[in-house]
């Protein structure tokens, strides 16, 4: 898929390649490189998207939330909340919220529901790993990202080997537009063989914990937020297994 092909929503842009259901496949060479496919990504999305990411184990899923959460500007750092379940990351620039939760412990819709994803659902944006098939009925739109690892490589579940992503946007939130917004920020990344890299040096992108590097970028160039009294102190990171939000 060295070319861009036509899309069933909208025609994709250079260097991501588009499918007749409408997903948008891309291709990363390491971890870096995922991450820095995700902080990209963060600039088309908005308060109340949900995005839902499967793929088996070690393919990545934690990598791609921690360049979101890097595009996002959020409180770092960000984790797999396998044991936790759920961490609500608050913004630090004004922007929407990250809401990490890992749906592999959970079971079927009641569980999920326990969680009340929908009270932070409209101002925040939701990732839920292991999500597909579970939390679909939380919104009217998703956006699904598969991520594939090759089989064939010393060790599958080393997060430097190449990945295979396929977004896949569903639902009315993702019409046209927003699906052309989609495909412009992706190709900020990926060269015309459709393989998202990691910025060069001298560059801003996301560290391995998720955090924005010193250079220029969205979680790194925006003041927090402040009123004529001085900083608004940040809201910490909180889990919900430990009883906050």
């Amino acid at each position: 898929m060295s070319e861009a092909q036509g899309s069933g929503a909208a025609g994709s842009a250079d260097g991501a390649a588009g499918e007749s259901d409408g997903a948008v496949v891309l291709r990363t060479r390491d971890a870096d490189g995922t991450r820095a496919l995700a902080q990209a990504l963060s600039g088309a999305l908005r308060p109340g998207d949900l995005l839902v990411l499967d793929g088996p184990l070690g393919a990545g899923k934690t990598t791609f939330t921690q360049g979101l959460g890097a595009g996002l500007g959020v409180r770092g750092p960000v984790a797999s909340p396998t044991f936790v379940i759920e961490r609500v990351h608050p913004s630090l620039t004004g922007g929407p919220d990250l809401v990490h939760v890992d749906a592999y412990r959970l079971g079927g819709e009641g569980e999920i529901d326990d969680l009340d994803l929908e009270a932070d659902l409209d101002r925040a944006v939701t990732v839920v790993e292991w999500g597909r098939d579970r939390v679909e009925h939380l919104a009217d739109s998703v956006l699904l990202v598969e991520l594939e690892r090759p089989d064939r490589v010393d060790d599958p579940l080393d997060p430097d080997e190449p990945r295979t992503l396929r977004l896949t946007p569903r639902g009315p939130r993702w019409d046209g537009a927003a699906i052309a917004a989609l495909e412009a920020a992706l190709a900020a990344v990926a060269g015309l063989d459709g393989t998202a890299d990691a910025p060069a040096a001298g560059e801003s992108g996301p560290t391995a914990d998720g955090e924005a590097t010193a250079s220029a970028g969205p979680a790194s160039t925006t003041a927090a937020p402040s009123t004529a009294d001085g900083p608004v102190p940040a809201r910490p990171t909180t889990d919900t297994a430990e009883g906050e939000r």
